[in-house]
C-alpha cells in the first residue's frame, strides 16, 4: 500500500533526527495527526491544548536541544496562535519549523474564511515559507526548510493543503546528511557561519587593543555558548571581569569569582560597575540590546566577536548623554524597567551620528576558533591585577548583599528569598526556564548558574507564558535531566495551568521524572501586573494597583491532575517546599505566597533615583507605602558593614 504525504513527511522528520512534533488537532492537519499512528511514533505527536503552547513547546526544545524544533497547527484560529511562539524564535535566533495545515485547496467556505498564509507568516517566516502543491515537492521543501532554520537560526513555515497530505506519495529518496553539527550544538550557540576565522592583520589588531587596556571587560552573550573554555582563559590572561546578557546566563559558570552575573535593567550591581568603569570592552557573542548599560561613549576601546556583523551595521546604538540624567546613569524605575525613550532609536543622539561609537575591531568569524588564534596573541601581565581583585570583591559583596535582601521581612514571603533558597538546592544537571515579570529579575540575580545546568527565557519578545511551555519542550529534548520553571501567577494563569495538562500524559515517558513548577503567587500585582503611572515627573514609574486579582489555588489544580502540589504560605516552608517538589516521583507545582510589594530594585538605582520614584508611588494605591518601604530597605542593605558605599 501506497504511503501518503503525512507519512513520508513525519519519516523525513524523522531522518533528520526530530524526535518529536508539538501540535493540536484542527481543520487542515487532521490528515497528519493521524498518520503518527502509523509511523510508530517516530517521530512521537505531543499533544498540547494549545496552538499557541506548541509553538513555545517547540521553541523549549530547540533552546535545549540543539536542533530545529517542529509544530503543527491547523488552518486559520490555530495558525495565528503560532505567531507568539514564532516570534520568539525569530527575535532570539531559534530554529523551528511550523508545519501548517489548510482546508482542501478549492474548498471555501463563506462562513469560515481562510487565512492567508503569506500574508500570516510572511514576516515572521521571511527566511522560508513554502507550500507543498504536490507529493513529489514534500521531501525538497522539508529538507530545504530544515537547513534554513539550522543555518539561519530563525523559524520557517511549510504549509501543507489537507488534500495534499492524504495522497498516496511514492518512496522519496534518502535525505541527505545533516549539516555539521546538527543535533548537537547547544541552543543559542548556533553553527559555524560565515568566516572560519579571521585575518591575520585583524586578530592583531583586536590583540593591540587589549592588551593596551588596563581595566578590561568582557560582555559574553548566547553566541559563546560553544567556547566557555576559551572565554574563561582569555578572561585571566587579561584579569577581566566577566558580565553576561541574560540569553547567556549559562554560557559561563557563576562560580567563577571574576563572572559579574547578568548585565542590563535587570543585572547586577558588579555588572554595572563592570561596564561603568573598565577602558576596554570584548564582547563575545552578544548583540547587547541595552546599550545604555555599556561604557558611556568615548570611555573604552573596543572589540567584538562573533559569527554576525552587530546588528545596527555600524556599531554599537547611541547612549543617551549623561546629561539627561541626574546621576549620569539610566534612570530607570522602580521595577527595573526602562524609562520610555528607546536606546535603539537614533533620534535620541543629539550629536547627530545615529549609532554612536562603532567597535574598533569586529571579528565576524566562528566565535571559538576566533578566540584560539587570538588567545597566544594576549600578553599575560600583571598589569590590570588590582582591576582584577576590585571585580572579584566587588562580586562577593554583592552576594552578600543578595543574601541580605533575601532575609528581609515580607507579607508573607519575600519573593528573593524563594530564589536564594532554590539557588543552594538546584540539582549539577538541572534545567531551568524563566517566564517574564518579576520573576526574571529573581532568576537572573539570585541563581547561580554551574557547569552542566542551562537556563533559557525570552529574551527580545519577553513572551508572557511560556516558561512552562518552554520546560515541556526542555523534558522531551532531555528526558533525563530535572526541569524547572520559574512563573509568576500572572504568566500561570493563561497558559501554565493547562500545560500540567500535558504534564501529566507524559509524566511516565521520562527518565528522570522530576519537572517542577515554581509558582510566585502574589494574587496579581507583580510586575507584570503594573501600569505606567502618568505622574508629570517621571511618566515610567508604575502606579500601584488598587485591587486584587483571585487567589489561583495552583497547588490543589496540580493536586487534581495526580501531580504533586505544595503550597508554601510562611517564609519558615520556602525550603521545605522546595525539597519536597524536587524530590517527588513526578511532575510537581510548588506555589509560593510572595509579597507584591517588594520590588527589584535596579542594581544601579540611586538614592535620588529612589526618591523621585518614591513620590511618584506614593501617589498610587494603598500598596504604595509598602512598595517604598521595601525598595528602601533593599537599598539599604549595600551600605551595611562589608559593603562599600558610592
Amino acid at each position: 500500500m501506497t504511503a501518503t504525504v503525512s507519512e513520508h513527511l513525519l519519516r523525513r522528520l524523522h531522518a533528520w533526527g526530530v524526535g518529536h512534533v508539538f501540535g493540536s488537532p484542527g481543520d487542515g492537519i487532521d490528515a497528519l495527526l493521524a498518520a503518527f499512528g502509523r509511523t510508530e511514533d517516530a517521530p512521537r505527536l505531543v499533544r498540547s491544548p494549545h496552538a499557541r503552547t506548541s509553538a513555545f513547546q517547540a521553541v523549549g526544545h530547540a533552546r535545549f536541544g540543539g536542533i530545529p524544533g517542529v509544530c503543527a497547527a491547523a488552518s486559520g484560529p490555530d495558525a495565528i496562535h503560532l505567531l507568539g511562539g514564532l516570534y520568539d524564535a525569530k527575535l532570539d535566533r531559534v530554529p523551528v519549523l511550523a508545519i501548517v495545515g489548510r482546508r482542501r485547496t478549492g474548498r471555501d467556505d463563506p462562513h469560515r474564511p481562510e487565512t492567508d498564509p503569506y500574508a500570516l507568516f510572511g514576516d515572521v517566516a521571511s527566511e522560508f515559507l513554502e507550500t507543498v502543491t504536490a507529493p513529489q515537492d514534500l521531501a525538497d521543501v522539508l529538507d530545504r526548510a530544515l537547513r534554513t532554520a539550522h543555518a539561519r537560526r530563525c523559524p520557517v513555515v511549510v504549509v501543507v493543503p489537507e488534500d495534499v497530505l492524504e495522497l498516496g506519495c511514492p518512496e522519496p529518496a534518502e535525505p541527505p546528511a545533516p549539516p555539521a553539527g546538527f543535533g548537537a550544538a547547544p541552543a543559542g550557540a548556533g553553527p559555524d557561519e560565515g568566516t572560519a576565522a579571521p585575518s591575520t592583520q585583524s586578530l592583531e589588531r583586536a590583540a593591540e587593543i587589549l592588551n593596551s587596556g588596563d581595566k578590561v571587560a568582557i560582555l559574553v552573550g548566547r553566541g559563546a555558548a560553544g567556547a566557555a573554555a576559551e572565554v574563561q582563559r582569555i578572561a585571566e590572561l587579561l584579569g577581566a571581569g566577566v558580565a553576561k546578557e541574560l540569553l547567556g546566563k549559562d554560557v559561563l559558570s557563576d562560580e567563577l569569582p571574576y563572572v559579574t552575573g547578568t548585565a542590563g535593567p535587570l543585572g547586577t550591581r558588579p555588572s554595572y560597575e563592570l561596564m561603568r568603569d573598565c577602558d576596554t570592552l570584548l564582547t563575545i557573542g552578544s548583540s547587547f540590546a541595552h546599550p545604555r548599560f555599556l561604557p558611556e561613549p568615548g570611555r573604552a576601546r573596543s572589540v567584538r566577536i562573533d559569527v554576525e556583523p552587530d546588528p545596527t551595521g555600524a556599531g554599537r546604538p547611541p547612549h543617551r548623554p549623561a546629561s539627561d540624567h541626574a546621576s549620569g546613569r539610566p534612570s530607570d524605575d522602580l521595577l527595573g524597567r526602562p524609562s520610555d525613550d528607546h536606546p535603539g532609536d537614533p533620534s535620541d543622539d543629539p550629536s547627530g551620528d545615529p549609532w554612536g561609537d562603532p567597535y574598533e575591531v569586529e571579528l565576524v568569524a566562528d566565535v571559538r576558533e576566533t578566540l584560539r588564534r587570538l588567545i597566544p596573541r594576549i600578553r599575560a601581565e600583571e598589569r590590570g591585577r588590582e582591576w582584577f581583585q576590585t571585580v572579584c570583591d566587588n562580586v562577593r559583596r554583592w552576594d552578600e548583599v543578595l543574601e541580605r535582601r533575601s532575609r528581609l521581612s515580607a507579607d508573607p514571603v519575600n519573593p528573593e528569598q524563594v530564589a536564594r533558597v532554590l539557588d543552594a538546592l538546584l540539582p549539577p544537571d538541572a534545567i531551568v526556564a524563566c517566564d517574564s515579570g518579576s520573576v526574571t529579575a529573581w532568576y537572573a540575580r539570585h541563581l547561580t548558574m554551574r557547569p552542566g545546568m542551562r537556563g533559557a527565557l525570552s529574551g527580545a519578545l519577553a513572551a508572557t507564558g511560556c516558561a512552562v511551555p518552554y520546560a515541556i519542550g526542555a523534558k522531551f529534548a532531555h528526558p533525563d535531566r530535572p526541569v524547572i520553571a520559574l512563573v509568576g501567577d500572572g504568566a500561570m494563569q493563561p497558559d501554565g495551568l493547562a500545560e500540567l495538562i500535558t504534564a501529566a500524559r507524559y509524566r511516565d515517558l521520562w527518565q528522570d521524572p522530576r519537572l517542577v513548577v515554581a509558582v510566585w503567587n502574589d494574587r496579581g500585582l507583580g510586575q507584570g501586573a503594573r501600569h505606567p503611572h502618568d505622574a508629570e515627573d517621571d511618566p515610567a514609574v508604575p502606579s500601584v494597583p488598587a485591587q486584587r486579582s483571585l487567589d489561583v489555588p495552583y497547588a490543589a489544580f496540580a493536586r487534581s491532575l495526580g501531580l504533586t502540589g505544595v503550597r508554601v504560605e510562611t517564609p519558615g516552608e520556602v525550603e521545605s517546599g522546595w525539597r519536597a517538589a524536587l524530590g517527588a516521583d513526578g511532575p510537581a507545582v510548588v506555589e509560593f505566597l510572595t509579597d507584591p510589594t517588594v520590588p527589584p530594585v535596579p542594581a544601579h538605582a540611586t538614592w535620588e533615583q529612589l526618591g523621585a520614584a518614591a513620590a511618584a508611588v506614593l501617589k498610587g494605591g494603598p500598596d504604595a507605602g509598602s512598595l517604598v518601604r521595601h525598595a528602601f530597605m533593599a537599598k539599604m542593605q549595600e551600605f551595611l558593614p562589608g559593603s562599600r558605599t558610592e
